[in-house]
């Protein structure tokens, strides 16, 4: 399925995304929202050919329920097509029950996102790159085929596994760091001098616990059960962190944080980062920019640091270890000191 005519029920910032990443493949997209302004929102910003009211009594090639996941529930036990349907909750058992009677339905899962809502935010962009995850159970192969190269014409990944699977692998890497966010950013604002001086690795793990509330919601208490067998397992590593540092074993704890290290490096490509100290001036961004282009490197992530009370800041790119040498030399004929 190259293309055709899709019909995107809720228009926030996933379903306005893929609104505008299907035009861009040369898809007719229509939209529909009960929220009035977030439909208008995401006309504005080119995600929709047309709009209706009766997003199911269009014909439609592919239907994309991207509302809140109780909203999503609540169409699937209503909706009757022979459309591919599919959509995008962030837990998937509750979906895949509600939605046993269709005869052409593949759940699926965009692991992307960001931490500001609403369809302004909106980018064709957003699922380059990002594991998509499609749901095997009682899917018909060949609609399994079609999601597939739906997904991969927007850049994305496919992934195939069971609902059961994927609610299991999300508690551990989605909602559990979501609920740790959120915890550790209450105990932070509870203890005095500690808000003036978070950095780098505070605001790396917390940056999920600024992310829109209602939504995170309905997928936790839809995934309850997993998430709490993830706390409990959670609570049991917790606890061997605590017996260790209780006793001072510094053996322990030094086997505890290289094993994490060497884990966690798996996880990641290889990759080399340069720190650059900038200026509390004009052009800075700009000096970094031409180095950029003159040393064609690739960036894998960046983050910029600004000092508080003014100063300059710091701004670390992480890039290709090829492209490590090249930067650093382009950076230098920039005028910078790249660390």
């Amino acid at each position: 399925m190259n293309s055709g005519t899709a019909v995107i029920s809720g228009t926030g910032l996933i379903g306005a995304s893929i609104g505008l990443a299907l035009r861009s493949t040369g898809w007719m997209v229509i939209g529909s929202d009960p929220n009035a302004a977030s439909l208008a929102a995401a006309v504005e910003r080119g995600a929709l050919d047309s709009i209706t009211d009766e997003p199911l009594a269009q014909p439609a090639d592919l239907v994309v329920l991207a509302g809140p996941p109780e909203a999503t529930i609540d169409t699937l036990r209503s909706i009757r097509t022979e459309a591919l349907v599919t959509d995008v909750a962030g837990v998937k058992g509750p979906v895949l029950r509600a939605a046993s009677h269709l005869t052409h339905f593949v759940g699926g899962h965009p692991m992307t996102g960001r931490a500001q809502s609403g369809a302004a935010m909106a980018s064709a962009n957003m699922f380059r790159g990002a594991a998509w995850i499609l749901t095997t159970d009682n899917a018909d192969p060949e609609d399994l085929r079609s999601m597939s190269i739906v997904v991969e014409s927007l850049g994305s990944n496919p992934i195939m596994m069971s609902s059961e699977e994927h609610d299991r692998a999300v508690a551990y890497i989605s909602h559990l760091p979501h609920i740790l966010a959120a915890s550790l950013v209450d105990l932070v604002e509870e203890e005095p001098h500690t808000e003036s001086l978070v950095a780098g690795s505070f605001r790396d793990l917390t940056r999920v616990a600024a992310t829109e509330a209602s939504w995170w919601t309905e997928v936790m208490t839809g995934n309850a059960d997993e998430i709490v067998t993830a706390i409990d397992n959670l609570e049991g590593r917790l606890a061997g962190w605590r017996d260790a540092l209780s006793r001072g074993s510094a053996d322990e704890v030094r086997r505890g944080l290289q094993r994490a290290q060497e884990t966690r490096l798996r996880f990641s490509a290889e990759v080399s980062d340069l720190q650059i100290p900038l200026a509390d001036e004009p052009g800075e961004i700009a000096r970094v920019g031409r180095a950029l282009e003159r040393s064609s490197a690739d960036i894998r992530d960046l983050q910029l640091r600004h000092a508080e009370h003014g100063g300059g800041g710091l701004l670390t790119l992480v890039v290709h270890p090829n492209d490590a040498e090249d930067l650093r030399q382009a950076l230098i004929d920039q005028g910078f000191a790249p660390e």
